[in-house]
């Protein structure tokens, strides 16, 4: 195997630049989840030119190819990434800035599908050196429930061939280029989003006898769910958080209904659904108690991520032999999310971090900011690291 290491490492130096152009060109015309046409098309355009067949159109813009090597029946894997945007005004000073105003790579998916692309150009090339099957999946709306990943599961993207296992990588700004991250079993919690819409009773706020003011009722709602889930221990890491408050009175006027939005996250699914059940019945004897009502609801989205052992210590042995053991660091669990998860629920997978950060240079935006941007010298490591780790799984 380390005759193709130094194979990879020749050709994913030789296509940095046209990776670097790829993501660039990605960075510059970013879409929105479930809308990225465009860049479905672009990457159709890539495919084809590298002779590699696809079928595009799944969940409208996915992509799902395959690379066949000897005994292309043997086994196979898959390789995934993303491809939608963010709605961000982008405030870098790069010639590749988002020409889509108010639309934004700022969560790194240019990154992943240049990455892919160019690790598929590595393994086409290779591909009388491994037996199986690659799979290749570029797929839509990561940032947006229900998840693209769970909608490309449903449209058969994990079946015709099955994929054996399946690897997906993110960029990560706070880890310096040149390192990438790996952690086995649970990784990242599950998320869902909460509505919240409390209603009291409207007036002037000079006459408090004749109103209800509902902002008073979200507080003490928002006060002890607080308690509840964030200074106590649970039978699992658990988040509560709120992020949006809407009144819509003024100085003088006391709002009918208070809209809240935020959201929750925890690493076992018993106690999920438990929690939603808690939540929802205290907030409702909150506004009751307190004169008013309360419509709680919780729209379910993402499972928790969950790395398979054997793969993922697998996947870190070899990106040591690829990297070196200095360069391959531990993760710590994530109370963040990702709908790679719902692919770890149905395979073995690994999910693993890729470091992009240089403060050399300044590059230390973290992701969903609007000067989020990468050490370009990380799609060397990157799309030679996913065809390192791919080639591997294969002959292994």
């Amino acid at each position: 195997m380390l005759h193709l290491k130094s194979k990879i490492q020749i050709l994913a130096k030789q296509y940095l630049s046209e990776t670097i152009e790829i993501r660039r060109h990605l960075h510059a015309h970013p879409e929105l989840s479930f809308e990225e046409y465009a860049t479905s098309d672009y990457i159709a355009s890539k495919l084809m030119e590298y002779s590699i067949p696809f079928k595009q159109g799944i969940v409208k813009t996915g992509i799902v190819a395959l690379i066949e090597g000897r005994n292309p029946d043997k086994k196979i894997i898959a390789l995934r990434a993303d491809m939608d945007a963010l709605p961000i005004i982008e405030e870098n000073n790069v010639e590749y800035i988002s020409q889509n105003n108010g639309v934004m790579h700022a969560c790194g998916h240019d990154v992943h599908s240049a990455s892919l692309l160019a690790a598929a150009k590595i393994l086409n090339e290779l591909k009388n050196d491994f037996d199986g099957t690659v799979k290749l999946i570029f797929q839509p709306g990561e940032e947006k429930l229900p998840g693209g990943a769970s909608l490309m599961i449903k449209e058969g993207v994990l079946e015709n061939p099955c994929p054996q296992s399946i690897f997906g990588q993110h960029v990560f700004p706070s880890m310096e280029v040149g390192k990438v991250g790996f952690r086995s079993g649970m990784y990242m919690a599950s998320t869902d989003e909460i509505y919240v819409s409390v209603k009291g009773k409207g007036g002037h706020a000079a006459m408090p006898a004749d109103y209800n003011n509902p902002l008073l009722i979200a507080s003490q709602i928002l006060l002890e769910l607080n308690k509840f889930f964030m200074q106590k221990e649970h039978k699992a890491p658990t988040v509560l958080a709120f992020g949006k408050i809407t009144g819509n009175g003024a100085t003088n006027v006391i709002p009918e209904t208070v809209q809240m939005e935020g959201t929750f996250r925890t690493m076992d699914e018993s106690w999920r659904a438990e929690a939603h059940s808690i939540m929802k019945k205290r907030a409702e004897e909150i506004a009751q108690q307190m004169g008013g009502s309360c419509d709680f609801r919780i729209e379910h989205g993402y499972p928790f991520l969950v790395n398979d052992e054997v793969v993922t210590n697998k996947a870190r042995a070899v990106a040591e032999i690829y990297l070196g053991k200095e360069n391959v660091e531990e993760l710590p669990m994530r109370m963040t999310a990702e709908d790679f998860a719902f692919y770890s629920q149905k395979v073995p997978a690994c999910f693993y971090r890729l470091g992009t950060g240089n403060k050399s240079k300044g590059i230390i935006s973290g992701v969903h900011t609007s000067t989020f941007d990468i050490d370009e010298q990380a799609l060397e490591i990157s799309s030679g690291l996913m065809a390192w780790l791919a080639l591997n799984e294969l002959n292994s």
